[in-house]
């Protein structure tokens, strides 16, 4: 809110609330006026000096107001003042705890970190403590086994004395070597043992499988000869029908044969009663057999009508 619009609205405030029951007071008084003067003129003069009256406080008390209001602007930006100060001391303020409570954390890191290497170098030390005992402990077995073992030094010592060998470790290095050379021939020797080993196994199983094979080929062996056998059984049977086949069509061609003559005998005798030409051969049976058909239907016929003619002279 801008300060002229503030300045309008609490003088037209200000002016309700200070002169309000006054000029109240003032319009209840004027009737009684009224009663005891006698003229308007006077009553209008009265009015006027009292409205000057009026106005002159109401300006005094108008600038007294405004005095007051420039009083209260000026506390007023002396106010924004202050607070935009409090507020930047606030946010320094709250900018100081954030970094003490930054430098605290980072304190509380540190001295957890700090405690927590300490522990573990703490333990580190009993570590090293417990391994340097161990090493005392092998240092005092070594030393004993070294005491024990210098019987053997003295031993090499007369070997080396006895023999072409000049130092000591020339006599360890031979000894290496040999063992070197043991352990390399123990090595092929496992390993030829592990081929003859691998070679049995492939045998084995090579064995295995071809006995799996001459079982499978003597149970096909066995089964073609079943099938064999069956045939030669089913061959014999089959000849003897080809023989009875062979002697049935022999039968039956010897028949066809002799039907074949009979039907050639009856279309020649059909030939000669009917006294006609015939073109028909001499092989085709069929169609003989159909004028011999032919012939006895007619026959037949001529029988039938002599039959009935017959039997109607009988009835005359």
């Amino acid at each position: 809110m801008s300060l002229g619009i503030m300045e309008e609205e609490d003088l037209a405030e200000y002016f309700r609330l200070q002169y309000g029951e006054r000029l109240l007071q003032l319009l209840q008084k004027f009737p009684h006026i009224e009663e005891q003067s006698e003229s308007p003129s006077i009553q209008l003069l009265e009015k006027k000096k009292e409205a000057k009256i009026m106005h002159h406080a109401m300006l005094e008390k108008k600038e007294t107001f405004q005095h007051r209001m420039e009083t209260l602007s000026l506390r007023w930006e002396e106010l924004g003042i202050k607070e935009a100060q409090l507020k930047a001391h606030m946010q320094k303020f709250e900018q100081f705890i954030q970094e003490n409570d930054q430098k605290r954390i980072r304190a509380l890191k540190k001295a957890t970190k700090e405690r927590e290497l300490k522990r573990q170098r703490m333990r580190e030390l009993a570590k090293a403590k417990q391994e340097m005992a161990t090493l005392r402990l092998q240092h005092q077995r070594l030393s004993s086994k070294l005491q024990d073992y210098s019987i053997f030094n003295k031993y090499l010592e007369k070997v080396v004395e006895n023999s072409e060998f000049e130092e000591i470790h020339e006599v360890m290095a031979r000894y290496k070597t040999l063992v070197s050379m043991h352990d390399d021939l123990m090595q092929s020797a496992q390993e030829g043992q592990e081929k003859i080993e691998h070679a049995k196994a492939r045998l084995a199983r090579y064995m295995e499988e071809k006995d799996d094979e001459i079982l499978q080929h003597n149970n096909e062996l066995a089964r073609l000869q079943m099938r064999f056998d069956r045939a030669r059984s089913d061959v014999i049977v089959w000849e003897s029908r080809w023989a009875h086949i062979q002697n049935t069509a022999a039968k039956k061609t010897l028949l066809l044969g002799t039907i074949k003559m009979a039907t050639l005998n009856l279309f020649q005798t059909v030939s000669k009663q009917l006294k006609e030409a015939s073109f028909v051969s001499l092989e085709d049976t069929h169609k003989q057999l159909d004028m011999i058909q032919q012939f006895i239907q007619d026959l037949s016929d001529i029988w039938a009508e002599v039959r009935k003619k017959d039997q109607q002279q009988i009835r005359v």
